[in-house]
């Protein structure tokens, strides 16, 4: 018997202005057909018959780019046959310059309870550095409306190891992010992605970037002081007060299915995983003659599905657990992976526990390198 997603993710590829280090599927939205997107996406959503949810992410693009009602047409369609009773966590990602009086109203009135604010950086030279449309002052007047709107389940982006940025820059990032006094922080360390204006400039030597042993040090420092401060490691790059950590976002690394909505959106259904076309008018006129608009569709294997389960458990704190694994798998652990996880222990990339697969602190800043031990090869 197959089992329904209880996860959805819905894409918003709107933004009032595009970042320079960013990849994600998005457009510029003036003279963008927005009403036809969302009436699109709201068919796709509909056609994808989802009635009951724990958890669902709008994402982005910049969802909060759209209009108060187009927002408010967005949110009530979506909530519509959804059993509001089982939904656990409604986030959506805003952006500090577009979170207006009136589009926090319709927040207020609809069912997300949770708010990821992309901040970045407090340093407004940064800011406009890496092309953001907000300034230090709007990160306040948006958290202080939010709260008083009733959210308290807000959580902010910050990326370190910016062009030129110093270690005193991160610690005043750091500083001023806790006396924010949420529940809930992602940091992630810039990476060069193709196709983006920090690429260009990197190709050109124009990019003067932090050390690999700075950023290391950057790293650290995030993780002692916001520890001592109250806040759990729980994944590579996210931070959370006991109890608040992101569901949505331990779905994905927990290697559980989900629904993917909306342009350039991927979805991972009956082990198959999937994504959207991109381009706005591919999908609005896949979804109008097909009725979906998936673009390419792979069946994992059982061999790649147990890789995933790395590659995406091992971001945890918590890790894989062997049990876990065996159950999910059908096979024993220690006959697939016992070298290369003892090898990787010995190289203290990995804690040494019998029930479970988890990085020590060094691991965690190597990352992807230590999940790519676990790749089998065919």
């Amino acid at each position: 018997m197959q089992t329904k997603p209880t996860s959805a993710y819905v894409h918003i590829p709107f933004c009032t202005q595009i970042c320079y280090y960013c990849d994600f599927s998005k457009v510029f939205i003036k003279n963008q057909p927005v009403d036809d997107y969302l009436r699109a996406l709201i068919r796709e959503w509909e056609l994808s018959d989802i009635k009951e949810l724990r958890t669902l992410y709008i994402g982005g693009g910049t969802p909060t780019a759209i209009s108060a009602e187009q927002l408010d047409y967005l949110l009530s369609h979506l909530q519509k046959n959804l059993d509001l009773s089982k939904l656990e966590e409604f986030t959506i990602e805003a952006n500090p310059g577009d979170l207006t009086v009136d589009k926090i109203e319709v927040l207020k009135k609809s069912a997300v309870n949770r708010v990821s604010l992309g901040v970045q950086t407090f340093d407004d030279k940064h800011l406009r550095q890496i092309g953001r449309s907000h300034n230090q002052a709007q990160i306040y007047e948006s958290i202080d409306s939010l709260k008083s709107a009733g959210f308290h389940n807000i959580s902010i982006d910050l990326i370190y190891a910016l062009p030129g940025q110093t270690m005193d820059q991160v610690k005043e990032n750091v500083r001023k992010a806790l006396e924010l006094d949420i529940p809930h922080l992602s940091l992630y360390s810039l990476i060069l992605e193709h196709h983006t204006v920090f690429m260009n400039k990197m190709r050109r030597g124009k990019l003067n970037l932090p050390t690999e042993d700075l950023e290391a040090e950057m790293f650290d420092y995030i993780i002692q002081e916001l520890e001592k401060n109250g806040f759990e490691h729980y994944e590579i790059s996210n931070f959370t007060k006991p109890g608040m950590e992101s569901r949505h976002n331990l779905m994905y690394w927990n290697n559980d299915e989900y629904y993917g909505v909306g342009a350039g959106a991927s979805g991972y259904v009956n082990g198959v995983r999937y994504r959207n076309r991109g381009p706005i008018q591919h999908y609005l006129k896949a979804i109008a003659e097909d009725g979906h608009a998936r673009l390419n569709e792979e069946h994992l294997t059982k061999v790649e599905m147990m890789e995933e389960e790395f590659f995406l458990g091992l971001r945890k704190k918590s890790g894989v657990s062997i049990k876990r694994f065996e159950e999910k798998f059908g096979m024993s652990f220690s006959d697939t992976y016992g070298d290369i996880v003892e090898k990787l222990q010995a190289d203290g990339l990995l804690v040494k526990d019998p029930e479970v697969v988890r990085m020590t602190k060094r691991g965690l800043f190597l990352g992807d390198s230590v999940a790519e031990q676990f790749i089998l090869e065919d």
